[in-house]
């Protein structure tokens, strides 16, 4: 498979396009390398533990814990109702009610499994989309939806481990190329750059 070097650079740049049948893209083989590394480390931070049990019978479920069974959720899901203590998984799966600590653990326990089971779904479209060595590639508009989630998933937890809040310009500006964070922050960007694209493609 192509490494990219044939690829004209501008193509490269342009981000996603429009097409007859969806949207796309053209990625080197460094740039899919860099997406597919963090958007694999994000599913890994966020899928729900293989280990999961099912709940008890039904004859010895609460009215709450039936419907937990009805929309699949399990013991563990059920126990670990609070907000998780990394950080970046925090801003991955966010407390509903900030100001009120009770509901959103309640809340918590009826949509944290599918939250995280959506993000990886949605990660493993874009990997699936996404070939290890770059080339061209043709998103439907379910597929480039998902990739917009996956993305500003990545981005999140990147900009969480960068210390950006809305004011990314500042922490830019003040990112010299010998900062260990100058790296990250140039991928944040481009990470940017391409979901910018994509929107304005599907748009």
């Amino acid at each position: 498979m192509s490494d990219g070097s044939e690829f004209d650079p501008e193509e490269l740049m342009a981000g996603f396009r429009r097409s007859s049948d969806g949207v796309t893209a053209r990625f080197a083989r460094p740039e899919a390398a860099i997406i597919r590394d963090l958007v694999a480390q994000v599913v890994e931070l966020v899928e729900p533990p293989a280990d999961s049990s099912t709940l008890s019978a039904p004859s010895v479920l609460t009215e709450a814990d039936e419907l937990a069974a009805m929309v699949g959720m399990t013991d563990s899901s059920l126990d670990d109702a609070e907000l998780p203590d990394d950080p970046v998984l925090a801003r991955l799966l966010p407390d509903a009610y900030k100001d009120d600590p009770d509901a959103a653990n309640e809340f918590r326990r009826f949509t944290e499994s599918g939250l995280r089971s959506a993000k990886v779904q949605c990660a493993q479209t874009l990997l699936a989309t996404l070939p290890a060595g770059g080339g061209k590639i043709r998103l439907s508009s379910d597929q480039a939806e998902a990739w917009l989630r996956s993305l500003n998933d990545v981005r999140l937890a990147l900009g969480v481990r960068l210390g950006v809040t809305d004011d990314f310009d500042a922490l830019d500006d003040g990112v010299e190329p010998e900062d260990p964070r100058y790296a990250y922050v140039q991928v944040y960007q481009w990470l940017a750059f391409i979901q910018g694209s994509l929107v304005a493609a599907l748009s």
